[in-house]
């Protein structure tokens, strides 16, 4: 086992490492090519569609093939068709003021549940390649080998079109050490995580970007109002497709009381079967592991089979099991999320208690995932939606197929981010787009005005350093000779009057300005006060206001500061 875990974590090391030279040419590829190179993937996968159904049912035991067939045509038909025509390569928006470029990631890590392997590894292929990555997938152990063959038939198209081997990658070595060296190596830029909590919590603590999806422990509220015979249809055409392995199918079923027996009525007639509270509880019983967690062997199994397994009788036909549940947590196995075609039924008494009881459903194991409602009123829908803390809330539609993209205008996608309720870093239907950098070309459409430097000759300071570097004087000599004079009568003991002094010579002047600007801020014995730090915005406001800024050795100066100030001689060292 320790050899197999060793192997497995040197195969994620070359992986990616190959992943990562290939995508440097992969990164330089056009628009054209990159489509032609998906067109290909998309066209094979579609073709295989079928084969890998078939596949995916017989290894992981989970579904039946048909619908995972149609899964498959999902993921390579809509979800390409959908994407075609969106750019990936270069300026991917552009107006006057802003412009849009595209940038690839680089090796997205894929992890591929085995619920939904093939349909998920064809959508996360064509998604990573379209928006000019490479992607290495790891396959859970036990849809290894479906899975493998899906990226084996589109690696294979690919190449012809122009792609390079190593950009799609499946590990052979399937172990939580090897996914856990793939979502941690250097070269890894980005994370697809489909699977358990467990291994969501991991992509998020690797240290690298991840989207990773949470449990959807979906509600639907059937509102008095809405059409109860297509509501009932939606949802047993939802949880029993595939036997209810997409994470996004109705869970638990709460009803308003005035419609009650007329919703019971309609399940019963169109292959729901109600449960009696002995056969509930046998059903609650196998529907838990010992652990309190879901019970692996019921996921993606039958009706029939999950009534053999817990050791009831159920009618012939019958898709889909119903039990009244008394509440919701861990005391009642009925409110856990499922995946498979067993409903848990509440009937509440108006819009606000039941959308209430939804509200605690997703609360107790579906966070941020998916909720549902059928209703007329389009007012309530909203309504509902406020309070949902759900990323999608679907309205009178199957949540399987509205939340995935099939049967609503959502962006198709296997992957459903739970946005920060479910601990998620988006709430989107993950596309293209979360796979890309975009850079933002921005232009200036308000220009910044800056204030200018205001000059004042009057100032003594900024004349004798205007008359340093000028041979003009920008104050006249006698304003010079005032100041003077005023300064002697003030420092010189025993001063004549100014009146009475005589007229002092140009060399005077110059010797006595000097002194000023020596000697005035030690006046009456205060010492210079000193600054640590000088910006050219701190000697533009000396210069402006004739002070001298007083530094020393520690001080530190700027560049623009340093030039500007010694051109004017502003600093005095202390």
């Amino acid at each position: 086992m320790e050899d197999k875990d060793l192997i497995s974590q040197q195969e994620a090391r070359d992986a990616v490492e190959a992943a990562h030279l290939a995508f440097l040419p992969v990164a330089k590829f056009d628009q054209a090519k990159i489509d032609r190179i998906c067109e290909a993937m998309a066209q094979v996968a579609l073709a295989e569609s079928a084969r890998l159904g078939a596949m995916a049912s017989e290894e992981t035991g989970f579904g039946n093939a048909a619908d995972k067939r149609e899964k498959n045509r999902f993921a390579a038909e809509d979800v390409w068709n959908y994407f075609r025509s969106m750019k990936t390569v270069g300026v991917i928006k552009e107006a006057e003021s802003i412009v849009e470029i595209a940038s690839p990631r680089g090796v997205v890590a894929a992890i591929i549940p085995s619920t939904n392997p093939t349909s998920t590894a064809i959508f996360k292929i064509i998604i990573a390649i379209k928006s000019r990555n490479t992607i290495v997938l790891s396959p859970h152990p036990s849809a290894a080998k479906c899975i493998a063959e899906t990226a084996r038939v589109m690696r294979e198209a690919a190449v012809t079109e122009g792609l390079p081997p190593d950009a799609i990658y499946c590990l052979s070595n399937s172990s939580i050490e090897g996914t856990e060296t793939l979502m941690k190596h250097k070269r890894t830029a980005v994370i697809l995580a489909t699977g358990g909590t467990g291994l969501v919590r991991a992509a998020y603590s690797s240290g690298k970007p991840a989207f990773g999806v949470g449990p959807g422990n979906v509600p639907v509220f059937i509102e008095k109002t809405a059409d109860v015979e297509k509501a009932v249809s939606d949802i047993l055409t939802s949880t029993c497709f595939d036997n209810g392995t997409i994470c996004a199918s109705e869970q638990s079923v709460v009803v308003d009381a005035p419609i009650e027996t007329e919703v019971r009525e309609q399940f019963t007639a169109q292959g729901g079967h109600f449960l009696n509270q002995s056969e509930a509880e046998a059903v609650g019983k196998i529907l838990l592991t010992p652990q309190r967690t879901l019970n692996p062997k019921i996921v993606g199994k039958s009706a029939e089979f999950i009534a053999n397994l817990a050791g009831i009788s159920i009618p012939n036909g019958t898709r889909c099991l119903l039990a009244d549940c008394g509440g919701v947590g861990r005391d009642f196995p009925w409110s856990i999320e499922k995946l498979s075609p067993t409903l848990a039924f509440f009937v509440a008494d108006g819009i606000e208690q039941g959308a209430n009881r939804c509200q605690e459903i997703l609360q107790f194991g579906g966070m941020g995932h998916t909720a549902g409602m059928h209703t007329k009123s389009r007012e309530a829908a909203i309504r509902y939606g406020e309070q949902m803390p759900a990323s999608r809330v679907v309205i009178n539609s199957p949540t399987t197929h509205g939340a995935i993209g099939f049967s609503t205008d959502l962006a198709p996608s296997m992957t459903l981010g739970c946005g920060s309720w479910g601990g998620n870093v988006t709430s989107d239907n993950v596309s293209p787009i979360h796979l890309m950098d975009i850079k933002r070309v921005a232009f200036e459409t308000r220009s910044v005005q800056s204030p200018k430097p205001k000059v004042q000759s009057q100032s003594v300071f900024a004349a004798s350093n205007e008359q340093r570097t000028t041979s003009k004087p920008t104050i006249k000599r006698e304003e010079i000779a005032a100041i003077v004079d005023k300064f002697l009568s003030e420092k010189i003991a025993g001063s004549p009057k100014v009146k009475d002094q005589k007229p002092k010579t140009e060399d005077q002047v110059k010797t006595i300005i000097h002194q000023i600007v020596k000697e005035e801020p030690e006046a009456n014995g205060a010492k210079p006060k000193t600054v640590d730090f000088v910006s050219e915005d701190d000697v533009k406001r000396a210069i402006e206001n004739g002070e001298k800024i007083y530094t020393t050795a520690k001080t530190i100066i700027t560049p623009s500061a340093r030039d500007l100030g010694e051109e004017k001689e502003i600093f005095a060292k202390v």
